[in-house]
């Protein structure tokens, strides 16, 4: 079995996952919520597996190179960590019913790859080979994937805090009895991004470090490095606020999310529609 067979699997895994946390969210039945959590992690295995089998194939095909080089294979990698630090959440905290609001983030990632984008395996060109694709990567994209799920948790947050406050006599019953308190929201949504910017912030330095590898510069103001010191700066600003000013609620998961549109803009937008040193990203 090839690995974009076993992405495919991964994609559809991920898809009943979803509908099993929708279902979850609509039954209040603990055994789909259960079932939606260990659906995904079987997807996550699946896709563990075909990354490895993905870098195993570019190894026979000559090429040779880790499966993070162009756009397809960052997306890939990206709806991995987003499941892989879904699963940590779900694992330690047991709120599933935040997997109907993370768990689309990922399949998204997968069909958008899977559908509409070349899948081939190719070589690296010459600003790629070096080690720091594997440092820069993973650091990025594991901190991505913590502000992927501060936004889904996020969203939870308004959704609740809109329907409580149009309530005119007890807390919202109904669907909002199956999302965690606000306060626990508004914890989750602050810890997630304590995972994120210290992984982002490793992965601008790491970025630098490559930069200095490849073009020999450590900063050159290139699109794709503006835009992630910006994505830098709101999530300081998140923090920031957060300890000194004492934001929570409604502004923190204002900001999450913005943070999150950011992030996108600063992954897919710059390598969609902004050309620069990493044009190259947009490749695949």
């Amino acid at each position: 079995m090839s690995s974009s067979m076993l992405f495919n699997v991964t994609t559809f895994t991920y898809l009943i996952s979803m509908l099993a946390f929708f279902a979850f969210l609509a039954s209040k039945n603990k055994s789909i919520g259960l079932a939606g959590s260990f659906i995904a992690y079987a997807g996550l295995i699946i896709q563990t597996v075909a990354i490895g089998l993905r870098w195993k194939e570019s190894y026979a095909l000559g090429v040779g190179h880790a499966p993070m080089s162009n756009l397809y294979e960052s997306i890939v990698f990206f709806s991995w960590t987003i499941v892989l630090l879904f699963a940590y959440i779900d694992i330690r905290y047991k709120y599933r019913i935040i997997g109907a609001f993370v768990m689309p983030f990922a399949l998204l990632g997968m069909a958008w790859a899977q559908m509409g984008m070349n899948t081939g395996i190719e070589p690296l060109v010459p600003a790629l080979q070096s080690n720091w694709l594997l440092y820069h990567v993973i650091t990025c994209f594991l901190g991505y994937a913590a502000f992927a799920v501060a936004c889904g948790i996020s969203i939870m947050y308004l959704i609740k805090t809109a329907a409580e406050s149009s309530s005119t006599s007890a807390p919202a019953g109904g669907l909002m009895s199956m999302f965690p308190p606000l306060k626990v929201l508004d914890d989750l949504n602050y810890r997630a991004i304590m995972i994120g910017f210290p992984l982002l912030t490793l992965g601008i330095i790491t970025g630098a470090a490559w930069a200095n590898y490849a073009w020999g510069t450590y900063w050159s103001w290139d699109p794709k490095e503006t835009w992630s010191l910006i994505v830098w700066f709101v999530y300081a600003a998140f923090l920031h606020a957060r300890i000194t000013k004492g934001w929570v609620g409604k502004r923190a998961a204002w900001l999450s999310v913005i943070g999150f549109i950011a992030t996108l803009f600063c992954y897919l937008g710059v390598n969609l529609f902004l050309s620069g040193l990493h044009s190259y990203g947009s490749g695949g």
